[in-house]
């Protein structure tokens, strides 16, 4: 699958959602692992939201996206760590 087999035009702004138990550190697990494909990561880019029970947290990292190969490496990443148990 290349760029053309997507609707969507790169460059542009995203928010990707990441959601795990809110024990320790889960919004820096998922800062880390975006920030390892993305070369800035701006300041206030995080917004974070706790389940009503407290018992989740969701992680929204809202970034400039350059392509489809990069979405794709981020969401495997997310997919593959054990703390993540969603990501959209």
């Amino acid at each position: 699958m290349d760029e053309s087999d997507t609707l969507m035009k790169f460059p542009c702004e995203f928010a990707l959602k990441a959601m795990g138990l809110a024990t320790g550190d889960f919004d820096a697990l998922i800062l880390e692992i975006v920030s390892r494909h993305v070369e800035n990561v701006g300041e206030g880019a995080v917004h974070c939201r706790p389940s009503s029970s407290g018992k989740y947290l969701a992680v929204t990292v809202t970034f400039q996206a350059t392509s489809k190969v990069q979405l794709d490496a981020i969401y495997q990443e997310l997919t593959d760590h054990e703390r993540v148990l969603m990501s959209l």
